[in-house]
């Protein structure tokens, strides 16, 4: 039997999102779930790209801190508005709220990803940052897709890859996964540093 360092090492999703796991399903690698236990409460002044980056990483830390043989990935999207982070509404009148503040301006999307092997000692964490444009949005068009769709639970309320497109103008993005919640180039760029084998 070959020593434990050259067995493949498993992968395990620091996060409880299904968007989350299923981008990553795309890759056809076997990979376990696991919940990260982390406050998300952001820091006092924190910008939304640096709240995105510290929570991939505390996400994956924290994985991997309970599973230090396995390449672990976690990740954060947070959007920002003029520099004000928006996060996950949670019910239909936040939601409402928040879709009449980013009706005609433009959002940056904030998806971070961080892979870390306590074993290893790898770690590494980026950013993709994803720019939409939303059309000027009355309230009926608001009240129709929230019913809808019901996208309490992703940040900016609007999911771009489901009815959520027909709320924009323009997607600017050089990871057209990271607006679903996990940037798969910048993943698998990662994952292959780590050692495990993609096709």
């Amino acid at each position: 039997m070959p020593p434990s360092s050259t067995l493949p090492r498993s992968l395990v999703l620091g996060s409880t999102s299904r968007y989350r796991r299923e981008l990553l399903a795309r890759l056809g690698l076997p990979f376990d779930v696991a919940a990260p236990a982390v406050d998300e409460t952001p820091l006092l002044h924190e910008a939304p790209r640096a709240l995105a980056l510290r929570l991939a990483l505390a996400k994956a830390r924290a994985v991997a801190a309970l599973h230090p043989e396995a390449v672990v990935i976690g990740s954060d999207q947070v959007a920002d508005l003029a520099g004000h982070a928006l996060g996950k509404p949670g019910t239909h009148e936040r939601a409402v709220a928040q879709l009449q503040l980013m009706s005609g301006h433009t959002v940056v999307f904030h998806t971070a990803v961080a892979v870390v092997c306590q074993a290893s000692g790898f770690e590494q964490v980026d950013l993709a940052p994803v720019s939409v444009r939303f059309r000027d949005l009355s309230h009926d068009e608001i009240e129709r897709y929230l019913r809808a769709e019901q996208p309490y639970d992703c940040a900016g309320s609007a999911k771009s890859e489901g009815l959520g497109i027909a709320l924009l103008d323009a997607i600017d993005s050089d990871d057209p996964t990271a607006l679903v919640g996990l940037p798969l180039i910048r993943t698998c760029r990662m994952l292959r540093a780590a050692g495990l084998v993609l096709p």
